[in-house]
């Protein structure tokens, strides 16, 4: 296409959004991961004692955590999976020359994150709210912002680690971190209820920090400052690493 008939770079970022985001929703293994597993965690808590006394019903409890747990699973595994397996066949290395540039690829996959976040908010949201989830209404634009500010972290997190390793090493490290950081990493029962020794780890994770941050929004209506700043510093720690040893090919 001649330089004058080009699309503008929004345009065309928008467009690489769609598309990533068709792709990620049209792979079964993606949802099962953003949608399923998250709704049978939601389940899992609800109908157990794991977070009793962390808010005045199971459902408020487990909520936060669980739409935590959704950013996690798209921002870090789904999009650290793709990218791997993108930068392997060359996908990266031919769209970073078009006229979208590296800067557009990227902005496309932060779009994509945010559409399929949207979507699990919709999902899982709605079968919490179904449940009885009444979250506190001070805290919900605090809760949004949030999400978005994980997403942020995540993605670069994902990003890091499929631009500097093997895609088959990338599925098996997003994989064993999102299982790790679910069971133990304070995203779903917060650190609070680990064994001490766990807990002063546990507490400086992105997961926990995410997982805290929203309940404390979501179930109290209140920022939770600590947790914040160490959601902020992982997301410039990991937005630099990205920046730094991604390989495009």
């Amino acid at each position: 296409m001649p330089e004058g008939n080009a699309a503008p770079q929004v345009v065309r970022i928008l467009r690489h959004g769609g598309y990533e985001t068709r792709a990620m929703l049209r792979n079964g293994e993606q949802l099962v991961l953003a949608v399923v597993l998250p709704v049978m965690a939601l389940f899992g808590l609800v109908f157990t004692d794991l977070i009793d006394g962390v808010a005045d019903s199971r459902i408020d409890a487990a909520a936060p955590g669980v739409l935590a747990l959704c950013v996690m699973s798209t921002a870090f595994t789904g999009q650290g999976i793709a990218t791997g397996f993108d930068r392997r066949y060359g996908v990266l290395r031919f769209l970073s020359t078009t006229p979208l540039g590296r800067a557009g690829l990227v902005f496309g996959k932060a779009i994509a994150v945010v559409a399929v976040l949207m979507v699990q908010l919709v999902v899982v949201g709605g079968t919490a709210l179904a449940m009885g989830w009444r979250p506190d209404p001070a805290g919900i634009p605090l809760g949004l912002f949030l999400l978005l500010l994980g997403a942020a972290a995540f993605t670069a997190l994902g990003l890091w680690i499929a631009g500097t390793v093997r895609p088959e090493a990338t599925l098996a490290i997003t994989n064993l971190v999102w299982v790790l950081l679910a069971a133990a990493g304070g995203i779903l029962i917060p650190g609070t209820r680990l064994p001490g020794a766990m807990q002063s780890v546990v507490d400086l994770l992105p997961s926990a920090a995410l997982g805290d941050a929203l309940r404390a929004a979501l179930i109290e209506g209140r920022l939770d400052g600590a947790a914040l700043v160490i959601l902020l510093v992982w997301a410039l720690l990991a937005g630099f690493a990205a920046t730094r040893w991604f390989k495009w090919n």
